[in-house]
């Protein structure tokens, strides 16, 4: 479920363990992309956090591209990494 945070009714956090049960497959990747695509809204900032394997990650990040405004990777180990910033500021 996307999570607004205070005061950034445009910032959308996608917890990715949460668009599969136990184990993602390649097989269910264009279930995850629409989710993932649904939860997103078009012209948000997006986060993408928790745990999923990095071909789910990339394919989502390639979804996003033209929907999303930003696209950031949060990681309890990185912090947040910006993929891709498309705002005009």
């Amino acid at each position: 479920m996307p999570k607004p945070f205070s005061g950034e009714q445009n910032m959308i956090e996608i917890e990715v363990s949460t668009l599969y049960k136990k184990n993602a497959k390649l097989r269910e990747l264009d279930d995850y992309i629409h989710q993932a695509l649904a939860l997103a809204g078009s012209g948000n900032d997006v986060i993408l956090t928790g745990a999923g394997p990095i071909w789910l990650y990339l394919k989502i990040a390639h979804a996003l591209h033209g929907k999303a405004r930003k696209l950031i990777y949060r990681s309890p180990v990185t912090g947040d990494v910006t993929i891709f910033d498309h705002s005009p500021d």
